[in-house]
């Protein structure tokens, strides 16, 4: 080739470069726009909501207060949109779910947060409401009300997570909140302080397997099948930083083979998660059969570096206090949970729907 060639060849390749990094720059530039925008207008909107609080209160105003004062606005600014008495309303639940929030003395527009020690590791801003778009903001003050702890567990969700509008809402009705850590364990016994508060974070009381559809006595190879099937909806209902590693995954454990039901992988824990699925009612037995699953993962396929593997049974039902002997007689770091689901339908409804032939069939005759 020849140096002239070689020169636009190698000129060619920087101006591509050249391209990509100014299309990433520039996406880069835009998120970090929208996202100061919107903090901006949130802190404004938080002031109009601490202004309305105070009005409220000094001058015991009506039930049309909020309309009232979306009226005087449209006046004074008739081609701002943010002002209907219903948004309004909004900005003053906000200031009131989270009066803490103040102004730095002296700065103006500026807010005072204030950190916790977060069990992930990660600073997060106990006050990051500001961080999140406001119609996210709107979703968790219908949905938590007053309850301040809930909705700060939502808005660090979604931080940790980037989840859309969408996704928060379906973690909203699914009472994450209440069942987010809620599995019996004996992590506290068997892990370090700090690692047993990290895996108890990653446990659920009871899983929601709503978006699975079984019929109404359906057996364990059905409902994994059906997980299997649902991978993406099953990872988000085990939570942040889960990874699938298989299913039956195969070990050789002395002369003999065993198949774990699930193996997982949590990258945020660094650790191995064995999950065991349970048709039924706990019982004590199966904490033996688990038992052994962790301990092999441990000893053939745990690394240096990976913390302890963590063993999983989800259940039908279970009763908490013979669950918790049996935690209790075990060395192997366990959680047990349960599962509800409510898509069930009929045994015998599969066999009334139309055959896809039958449907062809039909479909025939009309054209």
């Amino acid at each position: 080739m020849s140096e002239n060639k070689q020169s636009k060849t190698s000129y060619s390749d920087d101006y591509k470069k050249l391209i990509s990094d100014i299309k990433t720059r520039f996406k880069s530039a835009q998120i970090k726009a929208a996202t100061s925008v919107n903090e901006e207008m949130l802190r404004f909107y938080w002031s109009i909501g601490k202004d309305l609080d105070r009005i409220k209160k000094a001058y015991s105003w009506g039930t049309h207060f909020y309309e009232q004062i979306s009226r005087d606005l449209k006046k004074e600014m008739p081609d701002v949109k943010s002002f209907s008495p219903r948004n309004i309303l909004y900005m003053h639940q906000f200031y009131k779910l989270y009066p803490e929030a103040v102004f730095l003395s002296g700065i103006e527009g500026q807010f005072q947060t204030e950190t916790i020690t977060p069990q992930t590791g990660a600073q997060i801003m106990k006050y990051s409401v500001f961080h999140i778009p406001w119609g996210h903001n709107k979703l968790i003050i219908d949905k938590c009300k007053d309850n301040k702890e809930k909705a700060l567990f939502f808005v660090n969700k979604t931080l940790e997570n980037n989840w859309s509008r969408a996704v928060l809402l379906n973690f909203l009705d699914t009472n994450l909140y209440e069942r987010q850590g809620k599995a019996i364990t004996n992590f506290e016994n068997t892990l370090p302080s700090i690692g047993s508060d990290l895996a108890k974070e990653i446990t659920k009381d009871p899983y929601n397997f709503d978006f699975l559809t079984l019929r109404e006595h359906y057996d364990e190879k059905e409902l994994k099948d059906a997980l299997m099937d649902n991978i993406q909806n099953f990872l988000l209902e085990l939570g942040k930083g889960f990874a699938f590693v298989g299913r039956e995954y195969r070990l050789v454990v002395g002369e003999t083979e065993q198949f774990l039901d699930m193996l997982f992988y949590n990258i945020y824990k660094h650790c191995y998660v064995v999950i065991e699925i349970k048709t039924r009612p706990f019982d004590p037995g199966d904490m033996g059969q688990l038992g052994t699953y962790v301990a092999a993962v441990d000893g053939i396929i745990r690394l240096e570096n990976d913390n302890p593997t963590i063993g999983l049974l989800i259940c039908k039902t279970k009763d908490n206090v013979l669950a918790q002997y049996a935690l209790n007689a075990t060395n192997v770091p366990t959680g047990i949970s349960e599962y509800e689901m409510g898509n069930l339908i009929p045994d015998d409804f599969k066999g009334t729907l139309p055959t896809i032939e039958e449907i062809e069939e039909e479909l025939g005759k009309e054209l």
